[in-house]
């Protein structure tokens, strides 16, 4: 007689970028070991490759993962893993007054959320009729951003243009359009490198008011009887 097979439960969220309903289900125990193995790995394609087929697997119905901004994926994973392990994380956090004190911390699943800036824009005014249209980062900067490991001779000055690069969807004004997918990289990196410092800032303010993954928590140092407020942001804080 075979053995039986054993019903996963499904849940339900709604996707921060587009408020879209999407079904899914907690990883197994198959699914845990490709994880763990491409992450001891410490290859950068073989973790991409191990997190997209795992997600694939959970998540139920016709979802292009690869497209989701980095927020959708992180918010994504945090819950996948959550209902895979419990309603709760645990996690260690510092308390900044001291900056040593060590304490233990379950954090609530259903209470993180992806925060979204009142400001945030992903048209940036350029001056003289120029308008940037941004894009968020997909599910490489997703992996990068909380599963590489990098060398120490990168450079986050680099890295920092390729994202931006990797983020410009198109320029256009009221008679014209051109999309950053026809540019070769180096065109890229000539053309965000012209820009003016003001110019520039605006592209940083679309990073810094992205929406992301956040979640505010509240403790006290029993060594100092100082309440800390600690902040959580992006995936990585909440498998610190």
């Amino acid at each position: 007689m075979p053995l039986p097979k054993i019903t996963t439960s499904q849940y339900e969220l709604v996707l921060p970028s587009s408020g879209k309903k999407i079904k899914y289900r907690p990883f197994l125990v198959r699914e845990e070991k490709i994880l763990i193995l491409a992450l001891e790995s410490e290859d950068t394609n073989q973790i991409s490759t191990a997190v997209k087929q795992v997600l694939k697997e959970c998540v139920i119905g016709r979802v292009k993962i690869e497209d989701l901004p980095s927020f959708d994926i992180e918010y994504l994973f945090l819950n996948i893993r959550g209902k895979s392990v419990g309603e709760s994380i645990d996690i260690v956090v510092t308390c900044g007054d001291d900056g040593e004190t060590k304490i233990n911390v379950s954090i609530p699943i259903d209470k993180v959320e992806v925060e979204k800036h009142p400001d945030h824009n992903r048209d940036l005014e350029l001056g003289q009729g120029y308008v940037l249209r941004m894009k968020y980062p997909t599910m490489g900067q997703f992996i990068d951003t909380n599963f590489s490991v990098r060398s120490g001779d990168d450079s986050e000055v680099e890295r920092s243009f390729d994202i931006i690069c990797s983020c410009i969807e198109q320029v256009y004004t009221e008679e014209d359009m051109w999309t950053a997918s026809e540019c070769s990289k180096k065109e890229l990196r000539d053309w965000v490198e012209s820009l003016t410092s003001e110019q520039f800032k605006k592209i940083e303010k679309f990073f810094e008011t992205m929406p992301k993954l956040r979640h505010e928590i509240k403790v006290m140092n029993p060594n100092t009887k100082k309440e800390n407020t600690v902040v959580l942001e992006g995936l990585s804080s909440f498998f610190a």
